[in-house]
């Protein structure tokens, strides 16, 4: 059996696969970004054994363990490059988790591990594909014929950083303005929901939540016919659309596959990026599918274990 941690910059999901790569048990605890890398370490150590005793099995029984996480990673030796949004730099992630378990630790890309989870469901329908994922941030996962593609660091597949507006005036949080990651994660659903409401008049719902407003309100709203909202994610849709006719071209998959905890707005959300991707792709890209991810939540913990089943 093995372990499979979906680590994000909200919640921290595990989960114990067996061999045929089926979940048996699964829980999930509080990220808590902000906090010192050690005690997210410390809770993902103790998510582990909570799962394994969950799972009616021993610590013993399990063969290795993989971690999806956020941002760069250098999976040859088990090191975050990168991870603006957890504020990791050159952090050893596989090797901090590997003492506390005394197992062997594989850690690649959260959207990655998602993307190859997918691909294990879905790959009789589409084996050249990116999977986006919308959530407290934006990743990205790349299957070109069957392979995830990394690039030479593992930087491959970024997509929430590709710039995408000139005129942004705030910060992303790796540190540059106009990141595609600013408009349509679900942090950035918010803030164009504030930026609305604060620098307009317009009559909308979404002012009765004021600061405390969430992605899920906005995009409820919408369906609800709410001008303010739909305002919001028709910008939103824009975006992403645009964005994905870029990526189009230099990959021309067969599929985007929208995941995260933005995509449970359902085919609301599809509907909104899709026409905005069909008018601005080249022709040749043209026929590509845009559909939800099938795995939800579980992708990441499915394809971090996969990528070790294997």
């Amino acid at each position: 059996m093995y372990i499979g941690i979906d680590l994000g910059g909200t919640n921290i999901a595990a989960g114990v696969v067996d061999e045929a790569g089926k979940i048996i048990y699964k829980a999930s605890v509080p990220t808590l970004a902000q906090r010192p890398i050690d005690e997210i370490v410390e809770d993902m150590a103790n998510l582990c054994i909570d799962v394994v005793n969950g799972a009616d099995c021993q610590i013993s029984e399990i063969k290795s363990v993989g971690i999806g996480c956020p941002g760069t990673v250098d999976n040859k030796n088990g090191i975050v490059a990168y991870a603006c949004n957890l504020r990791m730099q050159n952090t050893e992630l596989g090797a901090m988790l590997e003492k506390k378990l005394g197992k062997p630790v594989n850690l690649e890309n959260d959207a990655n591990a998602a993307a190859l989870g997918e691909y294990e469901v879905n790959g009789d329908n589409a084996d050249s594909f990116v999977l986006i994922t919308l959530g407290t941030g934006v990743g990205g996962g790349v299957i070109i014929n069957g392979k995830i593609l990394t690039g030479y660091n593992g930087g491959a597949g970024e997509i929430g950083h590709m710039h995408v507006d000139d005129n942004e005036t705030d910060s992303c949080n790796c540190g540059r303005k106009g990141c595609l990651e600013q408009f349509t994660s679900a942090t950035g659903v918010v803030r164009l929901a504030k930026r609305l409401m604060n620098n307009t008049d317009k009559e909308t719902k979404m002012r009765e939540f004021g600061e405390n407003i969430t992605a899920k309100d906005v995009f409820d709203l919408a369906k609800e016919g709410d001008a303010g909202a739909n305002e919001v994610v028709e910008t939103m849709g824009t975006y992403l659309g645009t964005a994905m006719s870029h990526i189009a071209v230099v990959v021309n998959p067969q599929a985007f596959i929208i995941g995260g905890g933005v995509s449970k707005a359902g085919q609301f959300l599809i509907d909104a990026i899709k026409d905005k991707y069909r008018e601005t792709c080249f022709a040749a890209c043209g026929d590509a599918a845009v559909h939800l991810a099938t795995l939800g939540n579980d992708a990441g913990m499915y394809g971090a274990a996969a990528m070790i089943c294997k």
